[in-house]
C-alpha cells in the first residue's frame, strides 16, 4: 500500500476575474497640492502686489542705457571664458604633465586663485599701476626695449576682464583635469598598441570622451560666471546691474529696477541651459544607444498621444 499522496492540481484563476487595485501614493498628492497652492500664492502676489511696480519695469527693460549695459555684461563674460578657458586648459596640463615644477606652479596658482574672493582680485588689477607705474619687455633682469604705462594698459574693463579670465582659469582647469582623468587608460594603452600616434588618440580618443565629463561642470561654472560680472560694479564699469544701480539712484524705484536685471539674468541662464542641452547630446552619440529626445521632439510626442486620445 502506498503512502504518497498524489498532489492536486492547482487550477490558474482567471485573469478577467483578478481585481487590479493601483498604487496609492497620498503623500505625493499632498505635496503636490501644496506646492501648487504656494505656486497660486506667488503668482497672485506679483500680480496684485503694487510694490513690485510692474509699468515701471515694463518701461526700463528695453531701455537703450538697460542694453547698451546687457551688451557689456555678454562681452564680459564671453571674453572671461574664451580666456578663462584657455588658461584652464594650459593649467590641467602642466598639473598633469611629468615635470615637478610645471606641476609645482600649477598647483600653486589654482590655490591662490581660489583661495582670494573675486572682488578683491578686482581691486588689485584696478590698482596694479599702485605698484608697477610701466612694464618693460626686454632681457630678464637686463635692459629693457619697450616700455608701456601700466595705466593705459590695464583700464577699469581690462582690470575686469583680467580678473574675471584669471579668477575663471583656476576654476576651468580642474574641470579640464577632472574630464581627461576620467578616460580609461586602458583605451590609450591599447591605442598606443595599435601604433596610433599621440595627437590622434586626444583628438578621436581621450577627448570625446573626456567633453561628457567636462561639459556639465563647465556649462555651470560659465553660467555662475555670467552672475558673477555683477561684482565689477566696483570698478564702475556700466554692465547690468550697475546700471540698474544708477537708474534707481535717479528716481528710487529699487524693486522694478532689480527686477529688470533679475529677469534678463534669468533669460541668459535659459539661454546657456539651451545650448548645454545640445552640445551635451551631441557628445552623447558614442555612449548612448538612443538620443535624449529634443524639446521639440517631446511636444510632438505629446501632442500625438493627445491626437491619438
Amino acid at each position: 500500500m502506498s503512502l504518497v499522496s498524489t498532489p492536486t492540481p492547482i487550477t490558474p484563476t482567471p485573469p478577467a476575474t483578478l481585481t487590479v487595485v493601483p498604487a496609492r501614493h497620498p503623500g505625493r498628492w499632498i505635496a503636490s497640492a501644496v506646492v501648487l497652492v504656494l505656486a497660486a500664492q506667488f503668482a497672485h502676489g506679483l500680480a496684485t502686489n503694487p510694490g513690485w511696480d510692474w509699468p515701471t519695469f515694463t518701461g526700463y527693460f528695453f531701455e537703450r542705457s538697460v542694453l547698451r549695459a546687457l551688451a557689456v555684461t555678454l562681452e564680459l563674460t564671453l571674453a572671461g571664458a574664451v580666456l578663462g578657458f584657455l588658461g584652464g586648459v594650459l593649467l590641467a596640463a602642466m598639473r598633469m604633465s611629468r615635470s615637478p615644477i610645471l606641476q609645482a606652479l600649477s598647483w600653486t596658482y589654482v590655490w591662490v586663485f581660489r583661495s582670494v574672493p573675486l572682488i578683491v582680485q578686482l581691486l588689485f588689477w584696478a590698482n596694479l599701476g599702485y605698484l608697477y607705474d610701466t612694464l618693460q619687455i626686454g632681457v630678464p633682469f637686463g635692459p629693457g626695449f619697450h616700455e608701456l604705462s601700466t595705466a593705459r594698459l590695464v583700464g577699469p574693463f581690462g582690470a575686469a576682464l583680467l580678473g574675471l579670465a584669471l579668477h575663471e582659469a583656476a576654476y576651468a582647469g580642474e574641470i579640464v583635469r577632472a574630464g581627461l582623468l576620467s578616460v580609461d587608460q586602458g583605451q590609450l594603452e591599447a591605442a598606443a598598441a595599435l601604433g596610433i600616434p599621440r595627437p590622434r588618440q586626444f583628438r578621436r580618443i581621450v577627448l570625446p570622451q573626456a567633453m561628457r565629463a567636462i561639459l556639465p561642470s563647465a556649462a555651470n561654472e560659465l553660467i555662475n560666471l555670467l552672475k558673477s560680472t555683477s561684482v565689477v560694479y566696483v570698478l564702475a564699469i556700466g554692465e547690468l546691474f550697475y546700471q540698474v544701480q544708477v537708474v534707481y539712484g535717479r528716481n528710487g524705484r529699487v524693486v522694478p529696477l532689480l527686477m529688470v536685471a533679475t529677469v534678463w539674468y534669468v533669460l541668459l541662464t535659459a539661454l546657456l541651459s539651451i545650448l548645454q542641452f545640445y552640445v551635451e547630446r551631441r557628445f552623447a552619440r558614442g555612449a548612448l544607444r538612443t538620443l535624449p529626445p529634443t524639446p521639440v521632439q517631446r511636444l510632438r510626442t505629446a501632442l500625438s498621444r493627445g491626437a491619438a486620445r
